[in-house]
Order: structure tokens, then C-alpha cells, then sequence
């Protein structure tokens, strides 16, 4: 099958994930988004991955064109096997031993726990403006404080049910904020906001999951400090809440690992410099 640019189905147990690949040669770079977000995330960023290696972009269960089976556990945890799912369909596909996970936002715990378990399938980690453990200086972004805070979140979704274009209206004021460019930000929300309501389960339920998620995982701690692969931690500076003190604690913790602050951009670096952060991750 040509895989150039075409999508392609993995499984995970008896559900369907959505995911892209283009051809290549070398560790296939997997891309990941977080919440609310989908595959359209790494639209302006994939163009610019030119060096040859396969590229990857998925929608984690519950996300974009995945399924979006009712009463499942959308946990971090539990999208760990997402993130195993993608990487032994794409090893299936193209022989690769090792990949380079690339993780924003809500998917910095699953990649990293999966990086943790799998040290030598990882060619690379690279983090992008995402979290891991509770550390000082990390800030919820407000509509994600409004639905992971507990009883806040119960009302929060009772009105969402009741006026979904309120919620819209939330999205896109909180999606608009972290996109620097006016002419990026208007066409990439409409494509982002497509799907959110469709998503909205998967991003109560991660929501509800986030505070736990955080606290559990300071245990692992000493587990970073032992992984040895290669690390790039890529920040844009001007995000408040995933910000650069949380990028130095990361580039601290891990210890071979290169810290890049870049500094016009801001929460969705990959959409704001597209061309720096594609060159940082594949150098």
C-alpha cells in the first residue's frame, strides 16, 4: 500500500483509530496532539519534516476521526495504549525499530510513560509545551480549570449540554488565544472546533482525569532522571501556562536533554513557528 500522505486505520482492541503517514526511511516521527485538539494541529508544521524519515499523525481515541466509543475510560493512562497501538502499526509498516515521539499539551503524560516503558524504541523524545507531573509554575489554561476543577466542572458541563454554542464560543476564545498569527488563527479553530463537540466526552473525561494525572505521576521522577535517550524540550516562551519554567524543569530532570525556548511563539509553538520547531526536531 502507498503509504505517501495516506491515512490508515490501527487498531486498538475492537475500536478504530485515525492516523496519516507519509513514506520514508529512518525512526518514523510520531506526532501527538493534546487537548482540544486533533490531527489538524501539525497542518502547518508536517510540510516542513523534509529530511526523509515517515511521518505520523494520529487522533487518539474519543479525538478527530477516531472513535468515539460512549463510557470509554478516556484516562492518560489508558492512552498509553493508543500511543503503543500507533507505533506497532507504523513499526509493522516500515520496519522501524525506533521512533521519535513528539508530544504537546495532554499528550506529554501517555508519550512519556510509553517512552519510560520502551527506552530503547525511543530514537528520540521530544516535548512540546506539554506537562508531565505537577511542578511549580504550571497553570491551567482557564476553560481547562473550568472543567478539571471539581464541582465547578459538573455546572460547567451542565450549561454546555443545555448551550453548545456557548461552549463553541469558549473554544474558540480559548483555542484563539494560543495561535500568534490572525490569518492562521480563524481557519485553523473553524477546523479544530469541527470536531470538538463530537470530542466533548473524551475531553470531560480527560479533564476529570487531569489533577489525578499530575499528582501521581511526581512518583516517577527518579524514572526521568534515568532515561537516557535524547530529550529536546521545545517551548514557545510567551505560553503563560505551559510556560518556560516548566520547560527548564523538564530540560533539568532529564539527563540528556537540549532545552529550545523560542521566543515569539506561544502555547501552540508548532503552529506559530512551524519551520524552527521542524528543524529543531529533526536535526
Amino acid at each position: 500500500m502507498d503509504l505517501t500522505g495516506q491515512a490508515m486505520a490501527v487498531s486498538r482492541g475492537r475500536y478504530q483509530m485515525y492516523a496519516e503517514m507519509t513514506r520514508g526511511s529512518g525512526a518514523p516521527i510520531v506526532l501527538m496532539h493534546g487537548f482540544p485538539d486533533n490531527t489538524h494541529l501539525y497542518d502547518r508544521l508536517r510540510p516542513y519534516l523534509t529530511r526523509g524519515e515517515p511521518v505520523v499523525r494520529f487522533d487518539f481515541l474519543g479525538w478527530g476521526r477516531s472513535d468515539k466509543p460512549a463510557g470509554y475510560p478516556y484516562t492518560a493512562a489508558n492512552q498509553v495504549g493508543d500511543v503503543d497501538a500507533v507505533v506497532d502499526a507504523v513499526a509493522g509498516h516500515v520496519g522501524a525499530d525506533q521512533v521519535v515521539l513528539v508530544a504537546h499539551d495532554a499528550s506529554g503524560p501517555p508519550a512519556i510513560d510509553w517512552a519510560l516503558a520502551n527506552p530503547t524504541r525511543v530514537a528520540r523524545l521530544v516535548l512540546l509545551n506539554t506537562y508531565y507531573h505537577w511542578t511549580p509554575g504550571l497553570r491551567r489554561p482557564p476553560a481547562i480549570a473550568l472543567y478539571s476543577t471539581p464541582v465547578v466542572r459538573a455546572a460547567a458541563r451542565a450549561l454546555s449540554r443545555r448551550r453548545p454554542d456557548w461552549d463553541l464560543r469558549l473554544f474558540a476564545w480559548q483555542v484563539g488565544g494560543f495561535i500568534r498569527d490572525p490569518e492562521v488563527r480563524e481557519p485553523l479553530v473553524a477546523q479544530l472546533s469541527e470536531q470538538f463537540l463530537a470530542a466533548r466526552p473524551a475531553f470531560w473525561r480527560l479533564n476529570e482525569d487531569l489533577l489525578g494525572t499530575v499528582l501521581s505521576r511526581r512518583r516517577r521522577i527518579p524514572d526521568l532522571r534515568r532515561f537516557s535517550q535524547p530529550v529536546r524540550v521545545i517551548f514557545g516562551a510567551r505560553d503563560r501556562y505551559l510556560n518556560a519554567r516548566v520547560a527548564r524543569r523538564f530540560a533539568a530532570l532529564f539527563p540528556n536533554s537540549e532545552l529550545h525556548l523560542l521566543e515569539n511563539a506561544g502555547h501552540y509553538v508548532q503552529v506559530d513557528e512551524p519551520e524552527r520547531v521542524a528543524h529543531l526536531i529533526t536535526r
